[in-house]
């Protein structure tokens, strides 16, 4: 069995996002591997508490390298550049508890994990004699501009910045930069990243997507025989969620019996009022936030996930949907791009806001109108869904990590 020492500063049980994700790869990587995982102690309890219930967790050794509070609440508060600042610490003491693990353990692979921004990648890389596995890692060059109409001045020049500075590190970073030239693979959490990686570093990356599906037993309901057309869109109200332009979409509909469900928390009354101006006011059921579980509920009964983010990783949420069989109406960018195809969902590319409209209405009112379509695609959903679980990454991780050890036995 492979030894693998991982770096991942966020992993916890139950939750989503990096936590969760760290949590999921190390979970279903256990099963082939032994895993020897340092990790940001917030989560201690809750890891400690859930090792005990799974056959695998006696092939997941923890390690913690725990941090201030204040360090932790810069972490949650995101866009708070300082965390950054400690972060680099904390990857510092990593590469220190790595050495010492090191001297006790016969790791075969390092892998830096989590978090996935390209910006911060340890020190890891470091370590002769090892191979060195990076990602998945968002590298992302851009935000698009045109989509930042209708946000504050602000978050304009905000992302405006972000940009810029982005293209900077990128070509710059002589740490990014040799983290890459050291590592034996980089994972690529999207096409955007990949395509990012071999212009700045020449290098080709492995498209693997940071999240994966959990596969229940999901009914298909008699969806199509319904009066209304229940059209989901779950997200907060962040610029980037891009919630002004379902709005839009749905106001260039021929609007019928289209419902569209706001799920998600935020200051939502900007959007209640665009709302009001558009004459939808009657087409929006707005649900602020509400728990996992009645989400879920509402993915089973509802006829599309409507997805207009222009700014992700790999959402969740996404997965979920199919998980759900739940087709997905989305932009073809970011890891939602990457993980709708067009048995399972619809997509179109980036371009401007008032054309995207455009084409989501029409999307949206050829749906509303063949239900036989949705039909399909929600069917489809059931053997998708199981070709992007968790533990069909994990193997397709574990291929990875063969592949490197068989090249360096040459």
């Amino acid at each position: 069995m492979l030894k693998i020492l991982i770096n991942a500063y966020a992993v916890s049980p139950g939750m989503g996002s990096e936590p969760g994700m760290g949590w999921n790869w190390c979970v279903h990587l256990a099963k082939h591997c032994e895993l020897h995982i340092i990790t940001e102690g917030e989560f201690r309890d809750k890891i400690e508490a859930a090792l005990p219930l799974l056959p695998q967790g006696k092939n997941m050794h923890f390690y913690y390298n725990p941090v201030p509070e204040k360090v932790r609440r810069m972490c949650w508060n995101q866009g708070d550049w300082r965390f950054y600042h400690y972060y680099r610490k904390w990857q510092k003491r990593t590469l220190e508890m790595a050495r010492d693990i090191m001297k006790e353990v016969a790791i075969d692979i390092i892998h830096q994990l989590n978090m996935i921004g390209f910006r911060e990648p340890g020190y890891l890389w470091q370590i002769e004699g090892k191979p060195f596995v990076w990602g998945p890692t968002d590298a992302k060059e851009s935000f698009p501009i045109a989509y930042l109409a209708g946000a504050s001045i602000k978050n304009k020049l905000f992302m405006r910045l972000k940009n810029m500075l982005t293209k900077v590190q990128l070509r710059y970073s002589k740490r990014v930069r040799l983290a890459a030239e050291n590592a034996s693979a980089i994972l690529a959490a999207s096409s955007n990243s990949q395509r990012t990686i071999k212009k700045y570093y020449g290098l080709d990356a492995i498209l693997l997507n940071e999240t994966g599906c959990t596969v229940g037993d999901i009914p298909h309901s008699t969806k199509q025989e319904k009066d209304t057309f229940d059209v989901l869109w779950i997200g907060k109200a962040d610029f980037r969620k891009q919630l002004g332009l379902a709005l839009e979409s749905i106001a260039k509909t021929e609007k019928r019996n289209i419902r569209l469900h706001i799920i998600g928390g935020g200051d939502m009354q900007y959007y209640k009022e665009q709302a009001n101006v558009l004459g939808i006011k009657d087409n929006c059921v707005w649900h602020g936030i509400v728990s996992h579980e009645e989400v879920q509920d509402m993915m089973r009964h509802g006829d599309l996930l409507f997805f207009t983010s222009v700014a992700e990783g790999t959402p969740h949420v996404v997965l979920e949907a199919i998980a759900n069989n739940l087709p997905v109406l989305c932009f073809n960018t970011c890891g939602h791009g990457d993980s709708i195809n067009d048995s399972v969902g619809i997509k179109i590319e980036l371009s401007t806001p008032k054309q995207s409209a455009e084409e989501f209405a029409a999307h949206l009112n050829l749906l509303e109108g063949n239900r036989d379509i949705l039909k399909e695609k929600s069917e489809a959903c059931s053997n998708y869904s199981r070709e992007i679980t968790w533990d069909s990454k994990a193997l397709t991780l574990l291929r990875v990590y063969n592949n490197i050890l068989k090249i360096r036995e040459r």
